[in-house]
């Protein structure tokens, strides 16, 4: 007897949950973007080399991209709040895309200006409106969905600043930045497809009311998030110099980044389980004494040990992050959820673009050692913070 086996179509993305879909649009947005602004630090020691530039020039260079992406988040999150998710999302992700191809032309030093401001325009749209669309989608059980949002935003660290560093010493670094703005143009294309045309059904779910102490609680948690953000990229622009301090070349710089980022990535989920277990407070305590603990042990420890300590220093240098992020709607003044996101990007963007120009200033007229150090201090600083944050939340 012959039986016939009868199936189906196979499942496409368009056959998806719409929920599920949503999610899919955020996170592919959030990997490609932050797969663009950690991808920048494969780019400079080449910049460096070229352009005759110190620490400080570095960090004044990358902050063209970071400071215009946190200094638009209030800004764009006003101007987009009327567009549907996808127009936001695609545009986002086409200007991202057209500040790297600008990145690419033979414009000399002020192109590279230009293009790293453009694509800091783009990232500046993405951030409020993709965690946006995952909390209208997901409410009022948006945390572990932020969670996978936030996630998503490692996955592109881990790859793209990788991809960039095996490719700079057989292309030239601007054909390398040509391919980053094709990339971004497919994106662009998933996501008219994958991204809603009109704001989520459970848009009207997000306003929430506030905890007690929310205003003083949520001052800090910006405050932690953006000191958090400040060692992570100080340590950061150190990184690919400590790795040829140690004899490292381009491949050795791409393989500690990726190791860092997949630790990273690993983080998210491990620091929202603790978090779970030990509640905000504790994990933020225990996350950031780890982090300036490892980070002083890189200074001193040569190649093989340090790619051992790497992606066990992404674990807690990302995962405080996770924590800190799924707690933003908990705590968003007068439960405007969308505000509060706005508001927690331009001050941790913000910072993250601030504080290496500190941070290389320092290395100039110190050394990087002192540099580094500096970024284990901030990370330090940041438990008295937390302990406040827990006084404020008990009132």
């Amino acid at each position: 007897m012959q039986i016939e086996a009868t199936a189906g179509p196979a499942p496409t993305i368009a056959h998806l949950p719409a929920k599920s879909r949503n999610l899919i649009a955020a996170c592919l947005a959030h990997a490609l973007h932050d797969g663009y602004t950690d991808g920048l630090y494969a780019f400079l020691p080449v910049w460096q080399t070229q352009f005759g530039l110190g620490y400080a020039g570095l960090a004044m260079i990358r902050a063209l991209y970071s400071g215009t992406m946190g200094g638009l988040q209030m800004p764009a999150n006003r101007l987009l709040s009327g567009l549907s998710p996808r127009i936001a999302l695609v545009l986002s992700t086409l200007v991202a895309a057209v500040g790297f191809m600008v990145m690419a032309l033979p414009l000399g030093f002020a192109g590279l200006c230009v293009g790293l401001v453009l694509s800091g325009m783009g990232s500046s749209l993405q951030h409020p409106r993709g965690s946006l669309l995952v909390t209208e989608t997901y409410a009022p059980a948006a945390r572990r969905p932020l969670g996978v949002y936030n996630f998503s935003g490692d996955l592109g660290k881990a790859t793209v600043p990788a991809v960039v560093a095996l490719l700079l010493p057989i292309l030239a670094w601007r054909s390398v930045a040509g391919g980053l703005a094709l990339l971004g143009v497919v994106v662009a294309l998933a996501l008219w497809t994958l991204a809603p045309r009109a704001t989520p059904a459970a848009a009207e779910t997000v306003k929430t009311v506030g905890r007690a102490g929310g205003r003083s609680g949520f001052a800090w948690l910006m405050t932690i998030g953006a000191f958090d953000t400040a060692t992570r990229m100080g340590y950061l622009l150190f990184l690919p110099f400590l790795i040829h301090a140690r004899g490292g070349g381009s491949a050795a710089v791409g393989a500690a980044l990726a190791l860092l980022f997949i630790g990273g990535a690993f983080g998210k989920a491990t620091c929202g389980w603790l978090g779970e277990r030990l509640g905000v407070i504790g994990a933020v305590v225990a996350t950031e004494t780890a982090t300036a603990l490892l980070i002083i042990a890189t200074l001193f420890t040569p190649l093989g040990p340090t790619f051992v300590l790497l992606p066990l220093l992404g674990v807690v240098l990302n995962g405080t992050s996770s924590v800190l992020y799924g707690t933003v709607p908990e705590l968003a003044p007068a439960g405007d959820t969308g505000r509060a996101f706005a508001l927690f990007y331009t001050g941790v963007i913000g910072s993250g673009g601030l504080a290496p120009i500190v941070y290389g200033v320092l290395a100039d007229h110190s050394s990087r050692t002192i540099g580094v150090l500096a970024a284990a201090a901030t990370a330090a600083l940041i438990v008295p913070m937390a302990l406040m944050l827990g006084r404020s939340l008990k009132r």
